[in-house]
Formats: structure tokens, C-alpha cells, sequence
């Protein structure tokens, strides 16, 4: 992956490994070497912790530049620590210690970042709306038409991993035809020793993403209802958990992904992205599951707003301010089919990504990364009802009222927690269609194919509404024989260029055309007509942009000529991603990542500072969110699709 010039400067201390073999231990003579406390190894807010009560004790993230080796483990007992755990495919080591040990620990060269422990919370009609209907069931004929076959993408065979609060695997939602559970294994982080849904978002989440239509004749069908799941339990009864509860099960992920081809992951759930995505131990296991194949989908958040009303830019959480993943926001559908009045509820985190690194002068440099990269319908969502589970005996007017027996009771949740399985859900369809996409390719054309909505800047929707109806169709067009080695600007298709247009419940749009990047957008009908080097295994989107402190180019070695990158964030018309007007130069995203200032005015809203979190901060059960005060967004006019 080639870094911008800004990142350059610390080289040294940022260097990880994303591919999947690891250093050698270091020597025993490495330790003897002078060594020196080097505060940008540490995170602003376990600095604070630091210098405010030095005495007490605190559990901690410690990343290493290698494998954890047992000499390093004398080295924390000798400092007073406890191994809580050891992630060996992350090489990252959980430790409980004393905070006076830990600058004492940054000397150390084999160190690489530590942080704390962080406590992680969850975030929270989709066939129709998401134009699902459309493409779900697929009839092809040949000879003459004497031969017809039927395709029905429900995402049979493809494995996604739910890493939430459990799964009821009792649930009707998860059977298949034969009344079998699909829910393929099971793994409690937690500690609690169990692998239901005890607090209850978990299930929802999973039945929103692969539900299927046996309950209610099919009206809450979820998107991959054919599909496996994984369950990975990572919090608790009461709706907790920590960064290491969710790097455990990354850790794990990393091992046996093949084993149960998860190729999808979900993470409804998330943390304040305060450390930079080069340093956040989230961002960086997830970084090295994308490089192994899998496509990683997380929320946005739900911070979008003040407790007085006012819109808050920058609150994105982590791990969805790592450019690898796809970040989701979530969309108020207002409970209709049609699209004509979906916008962004006003809950749903918006960007830039505010997450920083501290230079040696004390100075914080922000990621500034556009986020999110998507947005999916996320409000008033029906989904399963786990057993018993806290958020429905708490809130009993989230029941939907579908059902009186226990394994078939649904109920309402809203949140970005809800809009990400919906993607998730897709990519499951889509690699159903074609198993060869990268996670680059697949996010390229989720990102391409997307509706932007009118009214709403880049900051609030990305590319824009997902539009299954268009991703599926040209996922099934794409050479099912690129690779690495596919030179930059072949041929991307394997049949003729689609129609770029979709018709969802009447309403017909056109697709966006373009990607979201680290800093800004690109357009082009190369994007979807030319293999790019940015979709090959092992990169992201961003590789293929060149920086400095003031612009940004195309690199000619990564995107062919014709790609062009945006130079002003927009308000969108309605009609593509570079169409509106202009909203925020792209140049104050970057200038090392100092241009934008903590608390800047947006025009609609405010910039938060440094990570911190305006209004009930980490949000532990957003599914309580029943409703939202969004008005209406005011879409273009159906014209023609101008490419």
C-alpha cells in the first residue's frame, strides 16, 4: 500500500505488516540497546490517563512489530503486567499493568502503538426498497430458448460472520428449507460462557442480513436469507463489550475464515475513533482481513447529532474510519417502497473520520477520511426477536406485533447498526454471483452503482443509497479471471457496458458513477468499463491516489487516464456524485491534516474536536431509536443518464 507524503515523516513507528506472514522474534541483544520514551506511541486518551493518575492500573491494547515472544512476556511480569490475552495472527498482546509502566514500554523497539482497552457499544420492507426484488430470482434461456435455467441469489454457500451480541439460533428467521439452522458455529469473547442473544441485538442485526421469508409470507425477508452465519459473541448480556473482546474475535476470524468461507463480516458495533487508523488496533486487524480476501462492513455510528438538535460532523466511529472498510450510514425510508423521500436520519454519523496521530510537538494530525462510503435504509427496520432478549423486555413498543410464539417474535430496531447488514447481506449476493471479486472491487461497484440523494453532502451519504438492483447486475458482468497479475486498463467486463439506470418501485435513477477515496471522489466510465490496479487483492481505493499537502493526482501506475478525481465535496443534486454544489474544498482534508480545525463551522453544523463525543457518547443499545425527525429529501427528476 503506498502512503501519502503526510504519513511519511513517521515511517519509523507506523510500519505494520498486512500481509499474512510475521517477523521473527526479536534477538535478545535487540534489548540491549538504549532506548528512549517515545510518546507517539501512545494514545492521546491512555496519555491523559497517565498523567492524571500515574499509580492506578489500567487493561491495554499493546501492538507489537512481531509475534508477542516469551522474553517480552517476562519483561511485562517484570513491570508488573498481567496477560489477559494473546492475539498471535494480530501480534497484539492484552495487559493489565500499571499506567507508570507503560511509558517505560514505548522504549521498547519491538512496541509499536498501546492503547486502552476501550469499552465497544452497538450501533442501530429491505427487499423492495433496496431494488433486491428486482434482481432476487433471475431466468436465463439458451438454445434457441429450449433451455431455461433459474438463478435464485439468496447468498447460498457464502459464510457471514456476525460479530454482535450472539445469535437466538432457535429463531425461525435462520432455518433453511429443511428446517435446519444456519447458523454454522458459534463462539462466545465475552466470558458469560453462552452464545445466545441475551440482550438481543445480535439477532436482529443477523436476520436483517441472511432472515429468511418463512415468517409473515415473506414481508420481512432479509437480504441473503440463503447464506451461513457465523456467530461471534462479543458483548455481553447487557449490550458491553471491549476492543479486545473484539479483536479476540478477529484474531480468530483470521484462522478460520477458510474453514467456513466467511468472505463477509459485520461489525454493528463500534468504539470513539480517537487513535489514527494507522495506529487504531481495530483498523489495523481489520486492515489485515481485507488484504486475506474479506470484505468487512461496519456502521457508521449514531452520534449525527447534539443534544440540542444541532447536525455534528467528524463523529464516525471506529473500526468505519479505516479506508478499507465499508462504512455504512443509515436512511430513513419513512416506511415506503419507493425512494422518493429516503434521506439521512439525522442520527447517522457523519464525516470526516477525526481520528489523529500526535507528532513529536504535541500537534494532531486528523485522517480526515471521507466516511461514510454508503448509506442502506436503517430506520424503524423489523428484524427477529432473540428469546427473552433485554432491548424488547426494556422497550416493549418495539415489538412489531408479528407474532405471540417465542422463535418467531419480530421486532422494530433503529440505528446504523441496522443499515449495516444490508450491505453486508449484498456483498453475500454478490459473491454469490461472482466469487472472484476482491473486497476493492465489490465496495468499487457498491460505491458505483449507489443512488446519491438529493440535499444530502458527501459528508452524510457517501456515494450514496444502495442499490442492490444495479450492484448485482453488474457484479455478474465482471471477468470472473482477473488477478494480480490482469494489466492496468484490460477489459473489466465480460459482456457489454450495462445501461447505467435502475427502477426501483417506479422510481428510475440514475446509478452515481463514481467511488468514494481517502480525501475525495472519482468518476469515470473507466471505473466500471477498465480493470484498475486498485482492485487487486491486497489494496484499497485510496492506493490509487497521490497526495501532497495541497492536491492530490491519479496514480498512472494504479488508475488508467481517464479517472477523474473531485476537487470540492458537494450537496448532490440527485442526479450523480459529482453533480451538486460545492459543499468543502477537498484541500482542507488534507494539508497534513492540520487545515481543519476543531469546532469549524460547516455551514449546517459543527466539527467535533479530537474524537470527542457530542451527546450520550458510545451509544450501548441504539436499537431504543424508534424514530427520527429527518423531513423528506426533494429527489431530481427521472432524466436520462448521462455518461
Amino acid at each position: 500500500m503506498k502512503m501519502s507524503r503526510r504519513h511519511l515523516a513517521l515511517t519509523s513507528i507506523l510500519l505494520f505488516a498486512t500481509s499474512l506472514t510475521f517477523c521473527s522474534p526479536v534477538s535478545r541483544s535487540s534489548h540491549a540497546k538504549a532506548q528512549t520514551f517515545s510518546p507517539t506511541k501512545i494514545s492521546s486518551d491512555l496519555a491523559r490517563q497517565i498523567r492524571t493518575n500515574p499509580g492506578a492500573r489500567a487493561k491495554v491494547i499493546i501492538q507489537l512489530n512481531q509475534r508477542p515472544s516469551s522474553l517480552f512476556d517476562s519483561l511485562l511480569t517484570t513491570f508488573g503486567g498481567s496477560i489477559s490475552r494473546r492475539l498471535n495472527n494480530l501480534n497484539v498482546s492484552v495487559v493489565d499493568l500499571p499506567l507508570n509502566a507503560i511509558e517505560a514500554l514505548t522504549a521498547r523497539d519491538e512496541v509499536r502503538f498501546i492503547s486502552p482497552d476501550r469499552q465497544l457499544g452497538t450501533f442501530g420492507h429491505v427487499e423492495t426498497t433496496t431494488g433486491l426484488a428486482n434482481v432476487r430470482t433471475q431466468t436465463t434461456s439458451s438454445l434457441g430458448g429450449l433451455l431455461t435455467t433459474t438463478t435464485v441469489f439468496d447468498g447460498r454457500g457464502v459464510g457471514i460472520a456476525i460479530v454482535d451480541s450472539g445469535i437466538d439460533a432457535q429463531h425461525v428467521a435462520f432455518r433453511d428449507s429443511l428446517g435446519l439452522s444456519r447458523v454454522t458455529f458459534n463462539r462466545d469473547f465475552t466470558g458469560e460462557n453462552r452464545t445466545d442473544d441475551a440482550y438481543g441485538h445480535g439477532t436482529h442485526v443477523a436476520s436483517i442480513a441472511a432472515g429468511n421469508n418463512q415468517i409473515s409470507s415473506g414481508a420481512y425477508t432479509g437480504i441473503a436469507p440463503g447464506a451461513n452465519l457465523i456467530n461471534l459473541r462479543i458483548l455481553d448480556s447487557q449490550g458491553i463489550g471491549s476492543t479486545s473482546n473484539l479483536l479476540a474475535a478477529l484474531d480468530w476470524l483470521m484462522t478460520y475464515h477458510s474453514l467456513y468461507n466467511i468472505r463477509v463480516v459485520n461489525m454493528s458495533v463500534g468504539t470513539p475513533a480517537i487513535d489514527s487508523y494507522l495506529n487504531d488496533p481495530l483498523c489495523q486487524a481489520v486492515r489485515r482481513l481485507t488484504d486475506a480476501g474479506i470484505v468487512i462492513v461496519a456502521a457508521a455510528g449514531n452520534n449525527g447529532k447534539s443534544n440540542t438538535g444541532q447536525k455534528v460532523y467528524g463523529q464516525i466511529h471506529s473500526p468505519g474510519n479505516e479506508p478499507s472498510v465499508i462504512t455504512v450510514g443509515a436512511v430513513n425510508t419513512f416506511g415506503s417502497d419507493g425512494r422518493g423521500d429516503d434521506t439521512v436520519t439525522t442520527y447517522s454519523s457523519r464525516g470526516p473520520t477525526r481520528s489523529f496521530w500526535t507528532d513529536a510537538n504535541a500537534v494532531n494530525h486528523y485522517d480526515n477520511l471521507l466516511k461514510p462510503d454508503l448509506i442502506a435504509p436503517g430506520n424503524k427496520i423489523v428484524g427477529a426477536a432473540a428469546a427473552n432478549n433485554l432491548l424488547l423486555t426494556e422497550h416493549p413498543e418495539l415489538d412489531a406485533n408479528v407474532s405471540t410464539i417465542t422463535n418467531r417474535r419480530m421486532m422494530y430496531l433503529s440505528g446504523s447498526s441496522m443499515a449495516s447488514p444490508v450491505v453486508a447481506g449484498a456483498a453475500a449476493l454478490m459473491l454469490q454471483a461472482n466469487p472472484n471479486l476482491t473486497p476493492s472491487l465489490l465496495k468499487a461497484i457498491l460505491m458505483y452503482t449507489a443512488q446519491p440523494l438529493a440535499g444530502l453532502n458527501t459528508l452524510e451519504q457517501g456515494a450514496g443509497e444502495i442499490n442492490i438492483d444495479g450492484a448485482l447486475r453488474l457484479a455478474q458482468l465482471i471477468r470472473t479471471d482477473l488477478n494480480s497479475a490482469t494489466p492496468l486498463g484490460s477489459p473489466l467486463l465480460a459482456a457489454a457496458t450495462p445501461a447505467q439506470v435502475s427502477n426501483i418501485n417506479g422510481q428510475s435513477f440514475c446509478w452515481g458513477g463514481g467511488v468514494i477515496l481517502n480525501h475525495t471522489y472519482a468518476t469515470g466510465p473507466e471505473l466500471i468499463t477498465n480493470y484498475q490496479k486498485v482492485y487487486s487483492r491486497g489494496f484499497i481505493l485510496g492506493d490509487g491516489v497521490v497526495e501532497t499537502d495541497s492536491a492530490q493526482a491519479t496514480d498512472p501506475n494504479k488508475f488508467t487516464g481517464s479517472i477523474v478525481l473531485g476537487q470540492t465535496l458537494l450537496t448532490s443534486n440527485g442526479a450523480a456524485i459529482n453533480d451538486g454544489f460545492a459543499f468543502l474544498n477537498v484541500g482542507l482534508l488534507l494539508g497534513n491534516g492540520v487545515m481543519l480545525p476543531d469546532g469549524i463551522l460547516m455551514g449546517d453544523g459543527v466539527m467535533v474536536a479530537d474524537g470527542v463525543l457530542v451527546g450520550d457518547g458510545v451509544l450501548v443499545g441504539d436499537g431504543v431509536l424508534v424514530g427520527d425527525s429527518s423531513s423528506a429529501s426533494i429527489h431530481g427528476d427521472d432524466t436520462p443518464c448521462m455518461r
